[in-house]
Order: structure tokens, then sequence, then C-alpha cells
């Protein structure tokens, strides 16, 4: 975090600690009581884990598992055994995500908590079998194409038997590679390193696709503190969500990379760095097509930066970054075209997808629904059904993308909204979609979507999402059992959240809780940073001294606070009454970081206390009974 006299970036994060206190402060974190969600998932992760080596998206021949007599794990009984611990383990890690989201709506999760979280959580999945997919084993048929000198958006991976080829889906080996350059190329990679080895080409490309879950919990919180939103549970939506660490990462999906390269485009974009968030979202389109709908809403971001800070008129700010996002859209994706050495055939094979048919989109599923009421009625087929669906589908897609568009332009938020909106419809009315598309808004609403009842809403339809599919890859959307379980425990999952406490008067803290310790009354503050410790300690004495002034005064909800003292002020007095202010205040703050240099003379001691509490987020405080607390507090940062 930086002092008064510097130049901030937007939404800059408080500085890392030192490698040995990240250490201790780990080590304090598995003691604490903070860690029971991250220890209960990691006993789920481990569960799926070793459940998967018989009932996971397993190879069709597993040498590995005959090598140290564990075959049986794959039939019969075994398979039976390994499904049970598997489930297990899914459970387990579903109660950890929906406890750890109890916490994130009571206000006592922190952003530490829910990156070390993802750790515990992630670990055992990344030595895992593929689980609820076998689409690992296409990615690697497709990238032996190109590697043995096959263009893969012309020929499917029958075109090139191997042992490869034997673990791949019938529906998908002789279909072409709907996916970009950028991928594509990834894919060719791996195969030049491992060769035709499954089990290595699956360990490798799992690895791949951590740059992008790293690169989502690198901008998701940017993106939340930008907008004024609580960071913990925009990770929690779209990070921790067992949907994208089980099937992203354990299941093996280019969807992690093409969102994680996304998110951290927009991250890039509102924070003033337009070309490069550009370039990242290009990237995106080039591992997957769906990240384009990120773009246009960009554009408008840039032009209202050009029409602010350079004075552009609307109209010539919109011509200018429309063009220059163009540009730079279209030199990455000719070279990483290049680089891979294909052509667009990609686009032509997006149309592949139209051979899955489940319940998973609104064209499909009302398809299906007709065909079933309408059947004992009138004579009606299917299939013709089914294309006439689709058709509205698309057609409701092509007529909401411009005019959302156009709607949601006025602001960062406005562009945010336009996209997850964008994200959404595709997502329900595209002619099909498998678990995982969920997964592409996720990224977009988490900052988006954090009252108590969007919060559930996700919870219950990211859980009936999860596990809709069965291990092995294939869905249960038509065996009724399957179906009315998936959906009981996705009501259960809703109403856990929509039931979770609300945030209540300030609690005795743990003795376990994870803080950093404040120095001791009057103590001098030395070492690295000692002049900024000192002058916000003396910041913080100017707020102690503001509520000692405006003790008597009390900021309602909606009434406009335009000096911070007075909102710390109301906020110490009365937790209760003024937590829309508390919110209004972290906006208030991330308004003046916005605004640093539009102002002509900045007030640096307001300047700094908004970046103090916007860094240390408006949830702690209800841990804090006595200014003096708040202070404290941040003279310890």
């Amino acid at each position: 975090m930086t002092t008064p006299t510097d130049t901030p970036a937007d939404d800059a994060p408080a500085a890392k600690p030192p490698r040995g206190e990240r250490f201790s402060q780990l080590r304090a974190f598995v003691a604490a009581d903070e860690s029971r969600p991250a220890k209960l998932g990691l006993l789920g992760s481990v569960l799926i884990t070793l459940g998967g080596l018989g009932a996971g998206s397993t190879r069709q021949h597993d040498p590995l598992l005959e090598s140290i007599h564990m075959s049986w794990l794959r039939f019969g009984h075994g398979l039976v055994l390994s499904s049970i611990v598997l489930w297990t383990g899914v459970g387990l890690m579903l109660i950890a995500w929906l406890g750890l989201g109890r916490r994130v709506l009571a206000g006592d999760a922190t952003e530490f908590v829910m990156k070390t979280t993802t750790g515990f959580w992630l670990a055992p999945l990344l030595v895992s079998v593929p689980v609820f997919s076998r689409d690992t084993y296409s990615y690697l048929a497709q990238g032996a194409l190109l590697r043995d000198g096959l263009d893969p958006y012309a020929v499917g991976p029958v075109a090139n038997p191997n042992i490869l080829l034997d673990n791949v889906s019938p529906i998908w080996s002789i279909t072409t590679a709907p996916y970009g350059p950028a991928f594509i190329l990834v894919a060719k990679l791996i195969t030049v390193l491992v060769g035709n080895n499954v089990v290595a080409g699956t360990m490798l490309l799992r690895l791949c696709m951590l740059p992008g879950l790293a690169l989502l919990i690198w901008a998701t919180p940017r993106v939340a503190r930008h907008l004024g939103a609580d960071p913990s549970t925009a990770l929690w939506i779209c990070v921790l969500n067992p949907l994208v660490l089980i099937h992203l990462m354990g299941g093996v999906h280019n969807e992690m990379l093409m969102v994680g390269l996304m998110a951290a485009g927009i991250a890039l974009t509102f924070g003033g760095r337009h070309v490069a968030g550009t370039a990242l979202i290009t990237v995106a389109i080039a591992v997957k097509a769906t990240a384009g709908i990120a773009l246009p809403f960009l554009v408008w971001v840039w032009a209202r930066d050009l029409r602010d800070r350079r004075g552009y008129r609307s109209a010539r700010a919109l011509l200018a970054a429309a063009a220059a996002s163009l540009l730079v859209f279209a030199v990455v994706f000719a070279i990483l075209s290049a680089v891979a050495g294909v052509g667009l055939g990609w686009l032509t094979a997006l149309a592949g997808s139209v051979k899955i048919i489940n319940w998973l989109t609104v064209p499909t599923a009302a398809a299906n629904l007709i065909h079933a009421i309408g059947s004992g009625l009138f004579p009606v087929s299917f299939y013709p059904l089914l294309r006439v669906t689709r058709l509205v589908g698309i057609a409701i897609i092509a007529v909401s993308l411009p005019l959302l568009w156009w709607r949601f332009r006025r602001d960062d938020r406005a562009a945010l909204t336009g996209m997850a909106y964008s994200m959404l419809i595709v997502v329900l009315f595209v002619p099909a979609a498998l678990p995982w598309y969920y997964s592409w808004p996720l990224a977009i609403v988490a900052p988006l979507a954090q009252s108590r009842r969007a919060v559930a809403i996700i919870g219950g339809a990211s859980t009936w999402v999860m596990v809709i599919f069965k291990p092995d890859g294939s869905h249960g959307m038509y065996s009724w059992l399957h179906f009315s379980l998936a959906t009981a425990v996705a009501l259960i999952a809703w109403y856990t959240l929509y039931r979770a406490p609300a945030l209540g008067p300030a609690r005795p803290r743990s003795p376990h809780r994870l803080s950093r310790p404040s120095p001791a009354p009057g103590a001098r503050l030395r070492g690295p940073g000692g002049h900024a410790a000192r002058r916000r300690a003396g910041i913080a004495d100017g707020v102690l001294g503001a509520v000692a002034g405006h003790r008597q005064r009390r900021v309602g909800g909606e009434q406009p606070a335009h000096d911070l003292g007075v909102v710390v002020a109301a906020v110490v007095q009365d937790r209760q009454q003024s937590r829309q202010a508390l919110d209004h205040l972290t906006g208030l703050g991330e308004e003046h970081l916005r605004h640093h240099h539009a102002l002509a003379a900045p007030d640096r001691d307001q300047m700094a206390i908004a970046e103090l509490l916007v860094d240390l987020g408006y949830r702690d405080f209800k841990q804090f009974g006595d200014p003096r607390e708040v202070v404290d507090r941040l003279v310890g940062i």
C-alpha cells in the first residue's frame, strides 16, 4: 500500500509481507478456527482423488493401475466402493464451501483465509485422475494432430490413430477442434514433450491450467475493490466454488485458462491499462471464443477514459477506443495464429456443440418439456422441435447482446453488469452446454452479486450444476433419481446460505483470530516504511479526533457522507444502524483513490484514510467496539 505522497495504481493491494512472516501466518492459520473449512475441504479433495482412481474419467486401459494391482477399483464392487469414496469427497467439499460461505456472509472470512483455503483444496486434485469429464483426452488428441502435421480444424482425432484416440469420447473423435490457436498450441507443446503418454500429458495439461487459476485469484479481489465490493465474497463465488475447483481443475478444462485471462484483462482495463487488458482478453479469446463477450464492453471503459482524461468528445472517444481495441486484438491474435500455424477454421467447429443434448440450456430443456408433454396429445418429433427451439435461442442471443452492450455503458460497474448479463444469456440460450460452461459468468458476477439472496442463489445453482454430472463424465439428467437427488442437494445448499446468520454485534475476539500485531501505545515505529507508518499513526489519531468531535452525529444509510471522519464516528458508535454508511465509506474511499490525479488540491489526510480503510475492508469493522481499536488496526496495517 502506498503512502499519500505516492501515486498509487487503482486498487493497489497492500504490500506482501516477508516470506518468513507468510510462513508464520500459514502456521497460525492451521491452528486457528478459520482453518476448519480448509481442513474439511482438504479431506474431501483427498477422497475425490482416491475415489477417482476407480470412479473417475479413467482410461479405457490403465496399465498403471494394473501394475499396482488396483484395477479392481474400476469394476463391480470396487467401482461401487470408489464411487462412494468419491461422492463422499464431493459432499465434504460442498459442506466446507457452504460453511465458508456462511462465514463470508457473516463477515468472518478474510482474503488471506480464502486464498489459503484454495491451496488446501486444490493440492490433492493436482494429481487426480480427470473427474466428471473426459475432455482432457480430446485436448491431447487434438494437440497430437497439430504435432503430427494434421490440421485439427479440418479433421478430428480419428484421423490420427494412436493410444490417445482410445480414450477420446466417441462423440468427439470425429469432431474438429473448437478451440483457439493459443490453446491448440499449448496442447501441441504438451504432446511434443510427453509424446502419447496419457498420464504425463494429463498432469502437464492440468499444470498448464494453474496460471488461469492464479490470474483469477489475482484479478478477482482487484475488480471487487474497484467496485467497492467485498473481495472475500468474490473469491468464494468464483475461485473456491467446487464448480471451478472440481470441474475446471479436477476435470482439466481449458475454461480455467479462459476465465483467468478474461478476469485479468478486465482488472487491468479497470486500472487504466487498456492495451494490456485488451491483449489479455485477446489471448483468452484465442483459448475459447466465449471470452470475446467481454471485449465490446471494455471499449466503453477505454472510451470513457479517453473522454475524461484527454477531453475527447464522446463519439471521437468511442471511435478511438474501438479502433485501438480492434488493432490490439488483430495484432495479438495474428501473432498467436502464426506461431501455432493454424487459421480460423476453429470458428466453424464451434457448431460441433449441437451434438450435446441435455437439460442445461433453455432451448434443449424447452424441447424436452414440449416433447414430453405434447407427445401425449399430438404427434411431436423431437429433433425437428429441437432445431426450432435452438434457432429461437440463437435469435434471443443475437438480439440481446447488442442491446445489452448499448444499455450498460455508463461506468465500470455498468460495463461489468452488461458482461454478466450477456454471459448468462449466452450460457442459457446457446444450443448446448456442459456444467463447466457455467463457470464462464462466475468471475464476472462475483463482484456484483454479493447480497444474501444472490449468494444463496449462486450457491444453490453451482451445487446443482456441479453434481448433475457423474464422475465418469456422463450426465444424470435423464435419471430421475439422480436429477431428484441433485435438486434436493441444491435446495439444501440454497437454504443453508439464505438462512445464514447476518452480521451481528461485535463479538469478543478469538485468541486464535488471525491479525497483524499492533504496536504498543506510544511505541516508536521503526524499520522499513517507518516514516509512512508514523504518518499513518498520525492520520489514525486524526480519525480518533474526528470520532471524539462527532460522537453525537449519525450518518444515515442513504445520506451522502463527504467527511470520512464522520462516517468512521457513526460506524464505530452504532454498527447496527450504520452498515450502509460503512459500505458507502468503502465506495467513497475507492472514489478518492480513483480520482487522485484529477483533484486539483487533494486532501492528503483524507486520501490516506480512504486508502487505509479500503485496504482494511469494511467487514472487519464488526470486530471493534471501541474507537481506539480502530486506530490500533489502522496503525497495525
